[in-house]
């Protein structure tokens, strides 16, 4: 399966069925993923080493401005799309396969969580997942350990406070923080 067509699939917000042809080439991309983040993880790179590893994990050129501090881990990689100007911190963990877009400025505090996927909640499908992609806006700055869950846009130039878990959309310009987030301002 090609990359471009699993990505198309992963957009449907489909089921995707547990030992499926989908699921299958998920694991795939974990291995590979597994492979590229221990090279990032396992000692120092210049940056233009790093900006070729992370063209190589998420399957794509990215931008010579996007920073990056290691560790970061990611079970897929081909599914995240970052803009310009973009640092994420270590210890951040990408859940991509529902996918990830980051757009422009936007700054990831440490040990950030971001996931794409969630289980269907009967036992007897407990394996099977559901993709839903994340969408981060400009100049987002979210802080350390927050989570931002399946399905979540953050609008542009928005604050997600340290240590939110983010299960709704956010609205630009604005400031969020608690569990389950809620809005605390407007900027």
């Amino acid at each position: 399966m090609e990359t471009a067509d699993f990505i198309k699939i992963m957009d449907t917000e489909e089921r995707v069925v547990a030992g499926s042809d989908v699921h299958k080439q998920m694991h795939l991309y974990s291995q590979e993923a597994q492979r590229i983040t221990a090279q990032i993880n396992g000692t120092y790179h210049t940056h233009e080493e790093m900006t070729k590893l992370f063209s190589a994990l998420f399957g794509k050129e990215v931008d010579e401005t996007l920073r990056v501090f290691p560790p970061f881990f990611t079970d897929c990689g081909k599914n995240i799309t970052v803009g310009k100007n973009v640092f994420i911190n270590s210890g951040c963990c990408f859940q991509d396969q529902g996918g990830i877009e980051i757009g422009d400025g936007t700054l990831i505090g440490h040990q950030v969580v971001i996931a794409t996927l969630n289980h269907d909640l009967r036992p007897q499908s407990r394996a099977d997942m559901f993709p839903q992609k994340v969408k981060i806006g400009k100049n987002v700055w979210i802080g350390a350990h927050a989570t931002i869950l399946q399905g979540v846009t953050i609008g542009d130039n928005a604050v997600v406070a340290a240590g939110a878990v983010v299960t709704k959309d956010v609205s630009a310009n604005t400031v969020v923080g608690g569990v389950p987030a809620k809005t605390i301002k407007q900027l």
